[in-house]
């Protein structure tokens, strides 16, 4: 069977059962069929076969674009005729293959003998951004050689022609709101993360996106006003909390936005979201890539009475009232030139926010990426010609306050910031493009990034990344046929793009599902790194990481840069003492209570870096921190380590980067071997006192400063997603924090020990109590089922030598067996402890799931709605979050327990023990010290 005839069939089976279109066209071995076919005038598929060819071919680097681009290449030439494709049009659909074939091919023509085909050539490559360093090469070489036309594309490229050419955008832009949810909206509702498996099939994962009613209703509205763009909003919320989705934003610009090329399908960009509190900062990100605009509304105000105090309800929250409505189909008008929003000719708010010179860049550009590129290439470009860049782009935004220190995260922007201008200290407010250290891909959103990457050309990792991984933990839980069919083909891509993989296409090393943030905090060596990772809980407790949307992974494994402003810090400190029956998770919790304690209601963590003076806490500890500052909405979080702490903590991480030489991991490049020095290099800088652990100078200055008082933390505290709450927009907030005895004999019906919000001294609390139970009872019975996923496989190693894993073994009901992963999700759970493989597991909500409507007591991170837990019509499912010992004993109980019956079953159990430092944790502002060194290209 031909795989034409394959494809046909496919098509037919799509159409029939999901009510999909053919699926795009990435294989060269299909599209060579095809082109045949085309060639053939009397071939019964040549219309099929042109339409596919001209429409249904994917761009970039897959290979049915090489051979695309190929078959283009001689049309121009006149070696192939096809009457419905001229030489006119095979170079316009060249222009929107983006890149790699295509640019070869391009290169070809303009530096070749034909003239009248060079200059066609080249007046399409002006247009283009995404050249790599064998086609800037190719330019040099021909432009040392005398060829006028390298000449005139270098001049082009170095007035950046490319972006000044493109049309401004429209100065008014009219919408019509749309609202998609009440309270803050999690990217689970726009790309569920129980669909993760079809993200990169962009067609069908958009069908997911809300509800089929609520597309609907979004056509209607488009139907309604066809001079409008519809605008998704989160009324009463934040749009976009939770995880950093490009698939989210994808699948709202699939159904609210337009289509970025006539001959590419179901790549949609520029859409318009909004919120009454604004965009996420994870989510913003990704709706820069695609050149949409995020707006805050601030549609509902705190109600004050007659003396300006806030009224507050019978719970002491702020009384809200609404500023505007926005209700679903009312029509605004975005002024993009004044910044405002309009009802007509009545102003609404400033959203000059969402207007900056850069997001305006994005905007015109269409994206992120082209702007990202763009400079790239215009900088190359004034290189080579001998020439300062011209000022075409806005200008990096450079602040900098005389005589005042920096926090840490200014600290680590001014170190890795690239191409900055001034020579004094950048502050916060700053918008810079800065190099990426640490990479990190992980397996829902990485076919996505793969597919980025295939579109913006890249082949390799940039030499500027010192490491990078992809992991294999968000599908870990089931090995079932779409995992098995989508997870070896990613790792293979990824291995020969050049990062460190999960599993070896070769199969020369055990495939390992570790969770990606535990791996991605073993593979940071330096304190002054920045991280980015395709996930929001790429919060590392070195240096300072970002969760990232795929394209964004993309980007910074492709140029080794990103760029971002730089954000406001909140410091965090501790005062008083930790009762010995408290664990550090509870800490954490009672953070976010009395932060929003301390300043009436506000999270004044939103869209800012949380620096926490962790002190002696190890990197391990303090990730269950740094972890939990994604549900405070916070956009990064960074770790202040005494000296003695970070060595220890950096020494952990070379033994267990070690072990994964050891495995076989390390690539030829020896990526892992190369972090091991630098490993050893940030020791000795520490150990010297020449370059001592990352600090805030003494002088900086905060947004804000938080005091936790550890003598209020008496009981475990549960972040709970108040199910029940009057007010919806309340629910799922993960502000809700309350204590233990609030749950006085509340039935549990599952309890989870796993995700990214454990470490080795989890599992061994979980030995210790079964050996306590063990021990006063005579036996173990579990009244609720206990899942319990460790991170990652160096801890379940470190635990079988040192004997904690005979004990959970023992009384596992069922235990992991890599030879034999399970194939399916489970459904049922009895009352008996699961010991599964590492991995994310239920707090991923795409394979393994509570059953519906538990009452589920967990260590994840997340309680969103549907997510570990879905509704039934008689009751909501509770994903409440605490500590480990308190999700084992409730398990043990069937119910949560008495604090008499939880003091006495952690009695004598080492705890996630935590002592504030006394001293503070700042150098000596010096105005002549204070600035890194500046990477400038």
């Amino acid at each position: 069977m031909s795989l034409y005839t394959k494809y046909m069939e496919e098509i037919q089976t799509r159409k029939a059962e999901l009510g999909l279109s053919p699926k795009p066209i990435d294989s060269a071995d299909l599209l060579s069929e095809i082109i045949a076919q085309i060639k053939d005038t009397n071939n019964e598929h040549r219309k099929d076969s042109l339409n596919f060819f001209i429409y249904n071919t994917l761009p970039g680097t897959t290979s049915a674009a090489g051979v695309k681009a190929q078959f283009l290449k001689e049309i121009i030439l006149g070696q192939e005729t096809v009457a419905e494709i001229t030489a006119e049009f095979a170079f316009e659909l060249l222009s929107h293959m983006k890149g790699g074939p295509s640019i070869e091919v391009l290169l070809d023509l303009a530096l070749g003998n034909d003239t009248a085909v060079a200059n066609q050539a080249a007046d399409v490559l002006k247009t283009q951004v995404f050249l790599y360093d064998a086609d800037t090469a190719r330019l040099v070489a021909a432009y040392k050689a005398g060829n006028t036309i390298a000449k005139e594309l270098l001049e082009s490229y170095a007035q950046a022609e490319f972006f000044t050419k493109l049309p401004d955008i429209a100065e008014k832009i009219d919408v019509v709101t749309y609202i998609a949810g009440e309270g803050d909206i999690s990217t689970d509702l726009l790309s569920p993360g129980n669909q993760a498996h079809s993200r990169a099939d962009r067609e069908l994962h958009g069908k997911c996106m809300i509800t089929p009613e609520a597309q609907q209703e979004i056509v209607e509205l488009q139907k309604k006003h066809p001079n409008a763009k519809v605008m998704l909003i989160a009324e009463k919320g934040t749009m976009g909390v939770g995880s950093s989705r490009m698939s989210g934003v994808n699948n709202v610009a699939l159904w609210a936005g337009k289509q970025a090329s006539p001959y590419v399908p179901f790549i949609n960009i520029a859409p318009v979201v909004a919120g009454t509190n604004g965009i996420a900062p994870i989510f913003l990100t990704t709706v820069d890539v695609t050149g949409g605009i995020g707006l805050d509304l601030k549609n509902w105000v705190k109600k004050t009475d007659e003396n300006g105090n806030t009224v507050t309800d019978a719970n002491g929250d702020a009384v809200l009232e609404e500023a505007y409505s926005v209700a679903t189909g009312t029509v605004l008008t975005i002024n993009t030139k004044e910044k405002k929003l309009y009802n007509g000719d009545k102003e609404l708010v400033d959203v000059s926010s969402a207007f900056t010179p850069q997001k305006v860049e994005f905007m015109k550009a269409g994206g992120s990426y082209a702007v990202v590129f763009g400079k790239k290439l215009q900088t190359f470009a004034a290189e080579t010609l001998g020439i300062d860049t011209p000022l075409v782009y806005a200008p990096s935004k450079e602040i900098s306050h005389e005589g005042q220190g920096l926090t840490a995260v200014e600290k680590i922007f001014n170190r890795n910031a690239v191409g900055v201008l001034s020579d004094s200290p950048l502050h916060a407010g700053s918008n810079v493009r800065v190099k990426v250290n640490i990479v990190g891909s992980q397996d829902t959103t990485g076919p996505m990034t793969s597919q980025e990457l295939e579109a913006m050309a890249a082949s390799t990792i940039s030499p500027l990344v010192d490491g990078a991984y992809q992991s294999g933990c968000h599908t870990a839980s089931v090995w079932d046929s779409k995992a098995q069919a989508n997870i070896p083909k990613l790792m293979a891509f990824m291995n020969k793009f050049g990062l460190i993989t999960a599993r070896d296409p070769e199969g020369i090393y055990h495939s390992m599902t570790d969770v990606i943030h535990k791996v991605l905090n073993d593979i940071t060596v330096d304190d002054r790194s920045i991280i980015i990772g395709g996930d929001s809980h790429t919060r590392m407790s070195k240096g300072v990481a970002f969760g990232a949307d795929s394209g964004t992974v993309a980007i910074a494994l492709a140029t080794g840069e990103s760029a971002m402003p730089i954000p406001d810090s909140v410091k965090v400190t501790f005062k008083g003492a930790m009762a010995k029956h408290m664990d550090f998770r509870d800490v954490v919790h009672a953070t976010q209570a009395q932060m929003l304690k301390q300043f009436g209601g506000e999270n004044v963590f939103q869209g800012r870096i949380i620096e926490v003076h962790i002190g002696t806490l190890m990197a391990d500890q303090a990730f269950t921190f740094t972890d939990w500052t994604a549900e405070m909405k916070a956009k990064a979080s960074i770790c202040i380590s005494n000296d003695e702490t970070l060595i220890k903590s950096i020494e952990l991480a070379k033994s267990r980067i070690q072990i994964m030489i050891n495995k076989g991991m390390d690539n030829k490049a020896q990526t892992l071997q190369g972090l091991i020095d630098l490993a050893d290099k940030r020791i000795a800088g520490i150990k010297s006192g020449e370059e001592p652990a990352l600090a805030p100078d003494d002088n900086a200055k905060y947004f804000a400063e938080v005091v936790v008082d550890l003598n209020e933390i008496v009981e475990p505290m549960i972040a709970d997603p108040d199910v029940n709450n009057d007010d919806v927009s309340k629910r799922y907030t993960h502000d809700v924090i309350r204590p233990v005895s609030f749950y006085n004999d509340k039935p549990v019906d599952l309890g989870f020990v796993g995700s990214c919000m454990v470490h080795k001294g989890d599992m061994k609390i979980i030995a210790h109590m079964l050996r306590n139970l063990e021990k006063k009872n005579g036996s173990i019975e579990f009244k609720a089922p206990l899942v319990v996923a460790p991170p990652t496989y160096n801890i379940v190693d470190e635990l079988k030598a040192e004997g904690d894993w005979d004990i959970l073994s023992k009384y596992a009901g069922f235990e992991f067996d890599d030879e034999k992963p399970k194939t399916a999700a489970r459904t049922k759970y009895e009352n008996i402890l699961y010991l599964e493989r590492p991995g994310c597991n239920l707090c991923m909500g795409n394979q393994e799931k509570a059953e519906p409507g538990d009452t589920v007591i967990a260590t994840s991170t997340r309680l969103f709605q549907g997510r570990v837990v879905a509704d039934t019509t008689e009751k909501k499912g509770e994903s409440l979050l605490g500590s480990t010992p308190l999700v084992v004993l409730s398990t043990v109980l069937g119910r949560f327990p008495s604090m008499d019956e939880y003091k006495a079953a952690v009695e004598g159990i080492d705890l996630t023990a935590f002592t504030p430092v006394e001293e503070a944790m700042t150098t000596k502002f010096n105005a002549g010290q204070a600035v890194p060194v500046k990477v400038v290209n």
